[in-house]
């Protein structure tokens, strides 16, 4: 069942009664499932699919295999539309009859199960006789950055084969999940990620104000990051190159926003770093990302891996320079020496080295912040993002003779 809450209102906007009527006549119904709701880059790209979609022609929910944040849940208006099918039982999880049974209670024509974790929605929807099933792959995850273990390429090229459409965000994640499962590179697509150029946007006016808040000196370059706390996303080795820059004396700051399990090694490190004491704030999580992008002038990333960053893209789109590794789908977002620089990870000096030249010439951050944004506006929309989104269900939905509107 939809886990309980006070705020039915944020639901769908219809009542009840004529929700259930409009959708079942005229909706197609998508249950999007996840390994775990909570805040991160595949959950907010759900939302994205979401609210880019829309109401008229779709009905959403979305489960959640292993359980729900409830706080992030509530704070995405999303609580009345969640499934979780997580048991209360600890240790080893078998969710496969309890997914097929949300299923059945919900009836959506399309199951659109995302990453490893939610795989087994696949074979749930064949039991639970939805008509279409389709899997996508957002990112890598640190311990199988070298390959999977055999069990887990055995079960992708097993539930793979189910699905009636797999795809990937980059074709660096279709190349490396084709490898690794075997399955042919003709059946599985890209759909790379969008971004909403209007939200994420430059906006000179906020950024002493933000800048302010957070106790930043007016004049300081700032250097910023946001995304979960983890080690994949190596976050040190920024603040290692941080301090490179302190003692060649750049008047330079570290901003990072977001949360996650490395935050207390993390400030750890800038407190123990004689010049890092005051040169790092550690924001937190944040609902107003896009403020806290423009009070950046440079954007760096030192992801050991990465699958396609949602922020790397907002971040351009708000027209700042980025620096980021030169590994999984990153590469392909940005034009090296043009829209910002790629470095190898863990490579603090040539990161201290980009950061430097950035920071000491305004006039070539505006151009690489132009360039950025220019870029994700002709290669990176929102519209095209859910233009590929809307034509993947509605193809699907049709061959299979899932859907006609009445």
């Amino acid at each position: 069942m939809p886990i309980d809450t006070e705020n039915e209102k944020l639901s769908t906007g219809l009542p009840k009664a004529a929700d259930k009527a409009v959708s079942r006549q005229a909706r197609l119904r998508v249950l999007h499932v996840v390994p775990y709701l909570a805040m991160g880059g595949t959950e907010h790209g759900i939302l994205k699919v979401i609210n880019g979609l829309g109401e008229d022609e779709f009905e959403h929910r979305i489960c959640a295999v292993r359980g729900i944040d409830a706080s992030f849940a509530n704070r995405a208006s999303v609580t009345p539309r969640a499934y979780s099918a997580a048991s209360e039982k600890k240790g080893f999880q078998f969710p496969l009859f309890r997914l097929t049974k949300i299923m059945k209670e919900y009836q959506p024509h399309i199951v659109h199960s995302r990453n490893f974790g939610a795989l087994e929605a696949i074979p749930a929807a064949r039991l639970a006789r939805v008509p279409v099933a389709i899997h996508s792959e957002h990112g890598y995850e640190l311990e199988t950055l070298e390959g999977l273990p055999l069990r887990r390429r055995i079960l992708s090229r097993a539930f793979y084969g189910m699905a009636d459409s797999v795809f990937t965000v980059t074709s660096d994640l279709k190349n490396y999940h084709t490898k690794q499962s075997g399955i042919a590179p003709k059946r599985v697509r890209v759909i790379y990620n969008g971004v909403n150029t209007e939200r994420f946007s430059p906006r000179p006016e906020v950024v002493q104000k933000i800048r302010k808040e957070l106790g930043i000196p007016e004049r300081r370059v700032v250097i910023g990051s946001v995304g979960r706390l983890v080690p994949i996303k190596d976050h040190e080795t920024l603040l290692r190159a941080l301090d490179v820059l302190l003692r060649q004396g750049e008047d330079v700051h570290v901003l990072l926003v977001g949360a996650g399990p490395e935050l207390a090694k993390l400030k750890e490190f800038a407190i123990t770093t004689p010049n890092l004491f005051d040169r790092v704030t550690f924001a937190g999580s944040s609902d107003r990302v896009p403020e806290m992008l423009n009070a950046m002038d440079v954007f760096a990333l030192p992801s050991i891996s990465e699958g396609m960053s949602n922020t790397i893209l907002e971040a351009m789109a708000s027209g700042i320079p980025v620096v980021v590794t030169n590994t999984g789908g990153s590469p392909e977002l940005i034009e090296d020496g043009k829209s910002g620089w790629l470095f190898t990870p863990r490579d603090v000096h040539t990161l201290a080295w980009q950061l430097a030249r950035l920071s000491a010439d305004k006039d070539l951050r505006s151009q690489f912040g132009a360039a950025a944004r220019q870029h994700v506006l002709e290669h990176f929309s929102i519209s095209g993002m859910m233009q590929s989104y809307h034509d993947l269900y509605f193809e699907l939905a049709k061959r299979r003779h899932a859907w006609r509107r009445n």
